[in-house]
């Protein structure tokens, strides 16, 4: 068997498919639920689990940014929005994690990912009134 890894910096490719959130935001909060210390989880296993986490939040941090271009120019959204954007670039830039912070780092970015497009939908999408 073999496969294709496709190299698609535009996002052309990957923008229009649909975000994997329930898993992702489950393992988030799992990680969010381990205490300082939780038995059996290896420094190898963090570093899987984060390396999971980040591509997710890249993915999403992706998403959130082409919306954040088409917002209007006096959307109140607009700083907020950056604010996100600008601490995801900050946390994704550090190298991989083997530590049980490092992780629930990535995890909440994850959630606050979620947050920040969870918000622009609601604006941009309103539900209608019945």
């Amino acid at each position: 068997m073999s496969s294709t890894v496709v190299y698609d910096p535009s996002g052309v490719v990957t923008g229009g498919l649909p975000l994997d959130r329930g898993p992702h935001l489950f393992l988030a909060a799992a990680v969010l639920a381990w205490g300082p210390a939780p038995a059996g989880v290896r420094a190898a296993d963090c570093a899987l689990i984060c390396l999971q986490l980040t591509g997710h939040a890249q993915c999403v941090a992706a998403d959130l940014r082409h919306r954040y271009e088409n917002l209007p120019a006096v959307s109140e959204l607009r700083p907020l929005t950056r604010v996100v954007l600008r601490e995801a670039v900050n946390r994704l830039s550090t190298g991989p994690a083997t530590t049980v912070a490092r992780v629930q780092n990535r995890a909440r970015l994850v959630q606050a990912l979620y947050q920040a497009l969870d918000r622009l939908d609601t604006t941009q999408n309103p539900t209608p009134a019945t």
